[in-house]
């Protein structure tokens, strides 16, 4: 992102939120907002969470496949979960476990990221929007509320030298993301301060922060924000996170644990029960996913390595049926075994779920119309049996 760019967006910032816009006009406008279709809250896992030590747990494989953890009860028979996760295991009711997730990028993290979000691979030297971008393009808002807020900034240095997914790309800068300026907290007014939020709310939600940010995603939401974008991390160096190779400058086993697992425990769970408890997680979806799984054999530095043969993915809320699992993985974690589920597929159901078709046609500068999405793509059915 250029720094002219960075300059002019911290200009409509400070024109929207020092103005209060998001809490007033947004108030009164969120049914307008979200009127054609449901909100979308989008939590990119950074890093790549290991299927095998998180939602699809092995406990009968051998000790360098099933991973230290171990799989406890939810509050929905027959489903079991990672350990590291006590809080979610008791709102298991509220989302599905998609296990057979799959795709064939490189096992580079910005690939991985791209194609998630966007539903293509980088080819070609094209760059094709982000789907809350594609929204930004497509659905009408009231004035002064952004279609697309990215919290808290975007994905930076991951190792890879392709576009990470989460710019508008061809269809130009004035559809980038809104991204909030770093101090919002000390000048800003509305949903994205949280002075007026309780400490306990804030406590509930993790003082980190993935955990105020996805607190932020909620209230922004609430504002009539159709679409936003929380990164749990920024970078996969030096810092804490899903990417765990078992070696520096990555992390490891005892991250999910001591870490990773607690933070997304929390913040996750206060998410969805808030927006259940406001009466918004039937017009919101949340959509819990990384760029790609990890290898099923734990690597000579006790650790697992990049995977895209298989990973899980979490999508709750905007009519989807909470307490069930879609498809399944292999003895193993390698790859589906069952109903294998792609990225498009989840960026489809998405799409229509906020009233974007999949055949709409999006056209940026000087380029001509192209889907949305590349094939004949269709919505996962089962999520809403």
């Amino acid at each position: 992102m250029s720094a002219d760019h960075l300059k002019t967006g911290a200009m409509r910032r400070r024109d929207l939120l020092g103005t209060g816009a998001l809490a007033g006009a947004g108030l009164l406008c969120s049914d307008m907002a979200r009127g054609n279709g449901a909100s979308c809250i989008l939590l990119m896992l950074v890093g790549g969470p290991s299927q095998n030590d998180t939602w699809d747990m092995k406990p009968e494989a051998p000790a360098e496949i099933r991973g230290p953890f171990r799989p406890i009860r939810t509050n929905v028979p027959g489903i079991r979960i990672s350990e590291i996760f006590p809080r979610m295991a008791r709102h298991a009711d509220k989302y599905a476990i998609l296990r057979s997730v799959h795709h064939n990028a490189v096992p580079l993290h910005d690939a991985g990221y791209y194609l998630m979000q966007t539903g293509r691979s980088f080819e070609g030297g094209v760059e094709y929007p982000h789907i809350g971008c594609v929204v930004s393009s497509l659905k009408r808002r009231p004035i002064g509320i952004p279609a697309h807020v990215l919290l808290p900034r975007p994905i930076g240095n991951t190792g890879g030298n392709v576009p990470n997914g989460q710019s508008a790309g061809f269809l130009g800068r004035e559809h980038e993301p809104f991204i909030p300026c770093a101090d919002a907290d000390a000048r800003v007014h509305g949903a994205l301060d949280l002075r007026s939020e309780s400490a306990d709310t804030r406590q509930r939600y993790g003082r980190n922060c993935f955990g105020q940010n996805c607190l932020r995603a909620r209230r922004l939401v609430e504002s009539g924000v159709p679409f936003v974008t929380v990164n749990m991390f920024e970078t996969v160096f030096d810092e804490t996170t899903w990417d765990i190779h078992g070696y520096k400058p990555f992390s490891s086993f005892a991250a999910y644990r001591d870490v990773v697992g607690p933070m997304f425990d929390l913040a996750y769970s206060s998410l969805l029960c808030d927006l259940n408890e406001r009466g918004l997680l039937s017009s919101t979806m949340v959509i819990a996913a990384g760029e790609f799984g990890r290898t099923p054999r734990i690597n000579p530095a006790g650790g697992r390595d990049h995977w895209p043969q298989c990973q899980s993915v979490l999508m709750a809320g905007g009519g989807i049926v909470g307490g069930q699992v879609i498809g399944s993985s292999d003895a193993a974690g390698a790859e589906p075994k069952d109903r294998p589920v792609s990225p498009g597929e989840i960026l489809a159901t998405m799409y229509e779920r906020m009233g974007v078709s999949a055949n709409v046609q999006i056209r940026g500068h000087q380029r001509k119309a192209v889907r949305v999405l590349p094939h004949s793509t269709e919505p996962i059915r089962e999520l809403f049996a």
